[in-house]
């Protein structure tokens, strides 16, 4: 408090004699009108001692010298003051005002040394406090011009160097001049950081890429400056491309579709196709990150600044070095590296493939599928077909490995022969029968059975079944043969005829029903068909599907092997045969009584009554019955 009262009394002497008249000017000009008296005339600024006084001029003169001594201060306004005295807590600062500021030493700290004489910058936060004390801050001083060089550098685009402070939500705390400013995660490298601890304490250079005058907030990048660095490196080496180039390059990154090689500064683009001569699923089965490789410049984009690279292009073209070995008629060994409806590729050597065409691949004219009869990845053997260096294509077949069956069909399937084979597909007008390898044949629908009729021959056998077969046809020009299974047995048919003549009834179930007629089975697995109006019983009820009746025979065709029956026909020929009876047994009774009245009247003469009257009784009778006969007839 002592040392407090010392400097006030200092800074009191430091104003006179100054204060002292602007004190005295200041009470004059203040002071009321006083009373008019006898020596108001009197001239004051004369002195007894002094007889001289001052011109008007001078007096302006002097009044201008006297008022340029004091500083116009403004709050907010920046001012350089001087240390006049230290405590233990606070700094005095003379900034020229009529009093003197006070500064907590904690606004110092950054200042090693300060002492009484040094001057610093500081910022008027009030000319007044509530108490009356003159309020200044460094610490806000520093702020203001730190603000103020932040957005002149913003403006002007120059680089600054900050110092990370700390960690923060999304980023980091930069000061730069003094001033905290905010580094975002995104904005510290162009290549993605995670671990932001590292870059606390460091001291970096940065450039301010956006500011916010309204609350004082600014934001740096460091990323800006690396991709300014690179931008121009980018450029250079552009400049400097040439097409067939070799530039050596680190791998950068790696993905599904190829590498990108960091070539100092700019990135170029090696697709999976220009890695190898031979086909690879993925470009980490060659390269790996961080390796270092020579590429050949294949392109580039000035506009886009894009550059596509090749590593395989450094290495001669496997096809310019083909072994001398690998020729037409060769037996070669590769590896299935595509799959296509049409066939397969087989990869011979890295880079050198062989198409091997679904007709290559068995002797047999059935069609083969490729994607089910290869895999990815497995190996084949195969004979080269054809073969053009030029046109670096070469065609395959894995059948030619084997000898033709077709040569000497005849020899081992000649016409009429019995054999055995497998069902390997069914359509819906026959059935494809596999002999051997590469021999087969197909069974048409009607050559399954010499009884049954098939909707499909699905309904008769199925696929890997073995089935007996005969040889009907041979078409060694399109490889195809004609095979019969119901030749197996004679055709039954000509005895059928003897069996099922027309007329005949038989007991038959029926076994399919529709609106136009029924099926019937009837011995010996025979199938006969009956028409809707000859399905009508006796009794009017319909007949039912595994219905037991007798059905008449009513048509035989042996050469389009159908029956056709009725079981109407059945109970309407019985009615036919019991009318038929009646009257007969009618014209029997009949022909009896012409033959009684004959006899009668050859022995009678001469008519009685007596006689008359059994004559006329016989008559009666005859004309009875001779009318039932007309009755029948019509």
């Amino acid at each position: 408090m002592a040392e407090n009262n010392i400097t006030n009394e200092q800074n009191a002497e430091q104003q006179a004699p100054e204060a002292v008249v602007a004190q005295v000017e200041t009470a004059t000009k203040n002071a009321p009108v006083a009373v008019q008296t006898a020596h108001d005339d009197f001239d004051w600024s004369v002195d007894k001692r002094n007889v001289s006084s001052y011109s008007q001029e001078e007096k302006v003169k002097y009044d201008q010298t006297y008022d340029s001594t004091f500083k116009v201060i403004e709050e907010n306004g920046l001012l350089t003051g001087t240390v006049v005295g230290l405590t233990k807590t606070d700094v005095v600062i003379n900034i020229g005002f009529k009093s003197d500021g006070l500064i907590s030493l904690n606004e110092f700290r950054d200042l090693q040394g300060l002492k009484v004489g040094d001057e610093v910058e500081v910022l008027v936060v009030e000319k007044e406090d509530r108490d009356g004390n003159l309020h200044l801050s460094r610490k806000q001083a520093r702020q203001q011009r730190a603000w103020e060089k932040i957005v002149e550098v913003y403006k002007t685009g120059e680089v600054v160097t900050g110092t990370v402070t700390s960690k923060t939500k999304g980023g980091l705390i930069v000061d730069v001049y003094g001033m905290e400013t905010f580094l975002p995660g995104s904005q510290i490298d162009v290549k993605p950081v995670t671990d932001y601890d590292q870059f606390v304490g460091k001291t970096m250079e940065f450039k301010v890429v956006k500011v916010n005058e309204a609350i004082r907030n600014a934001v740096v990048s460091h990323k800006a400056l690396i991709e300014s660095d690179i931008e121009q490196q980018r450029v250079d080496i552009i400049s400097k491309l040439e097409k067939g180039q070799v530039l050596e390059g680190t791998i950068k990154n790696i993905t599904d579709f190829g590498a990108f090689i960091d070539l100092g500064g700019l990135d170029g683009l090696l697709y999976i196709t220009d890695i190898s001569w031979g086909r690879i699923s993925h470009p980490s089965e060659v390269l790996q990150m961080d390796q270092k490789i020579n590429v050949v410049v294949l392109d580039f984009d000035d506009e886009k600044k894009r550059i596509s690279l090749g590593y395989k292009q450094l290495t001669p073209h496997p096809w310019d070095t083909l072994p001398a070995n690998i020729t037409e008629g060769a037996r070669v060994k590769g590896k299935v590296v595509n799959i296509e409806d049409y066939g397969a590729f087989l990869e011979i050597l890295p880079g050198v493939e062989g198409l091997v065409h679904v007709s290559e691949i068995s002797w047999a004219s059935t069609p083969i599928n490729a994607k089910e009869f290869f895999k990815l990845g497995e190996e084949y053997e195969a004979v080269v077909v054809t073969l053009s260096k030029d046109e670096r294509k070469m065609s395959l077949s894995i059948k030619q490995l084997t000898e033709d069956p077709w040569a000497t069909i005849e020899t081992k399937f000649p016409l009429e022969s019995r054999h055995k084979g497998i069902v390997k597909n069914i359509t819906p007008y026959g059935v494809f029968v596999e002999l051997e390898t590469g021999i087969g044949g197909m069974i048409h629908i009607s050559d399954l059975s010499w009884i049954k009729r098939f909707n499909h021959p699905s309904e008769y056998t199925k696929v890997g079944s073995e089935i007996e077969v005969v040889i009907l046809g041979i078409d060694k020009d399109n490889r195809k043969l004609s095979l019969g299974h119901k030749q197996i047995e004679e055709d039954p048919w000509n005895t059928f005829e003897t069996i099922f003549p027309i007329g005949s009834i038989h007991e038959g179930t029926v076994v399919k029903k529709d609106d136009k007629g029924a099926t019937v089975q009837l011995q010996y697995g025979l199938e006969a068909y009956a028409p809707a109006r000859h399905l009508r019983t006796e009794d009017e009820k319909a007949i039912a599907v595994e219905d037991v009746k007798e059905f008449m025979i009513i048509e035989f065709d042996r050469s389009e092997k159908r029956i056709l029956v009725s079981h109407t026909r059945v109970w309407e020929q019985v009615k036919t045969e019991e009318k038929e009876a009646v009257a007969k047994e009618k014209r029997a009774d009949a022909d009896k009584t012409r033959k009684a009245v004959k006899t009668i009247q050859s022995k009678v003469e001469k008519a009685t009554l007596g006689d008359l009257g059994a004559l006329a009784e016989l008559r009666e009778k005859l004309k009875q019955s001779e009318g039932g006969e007309e009755e029948k007839k019509g």
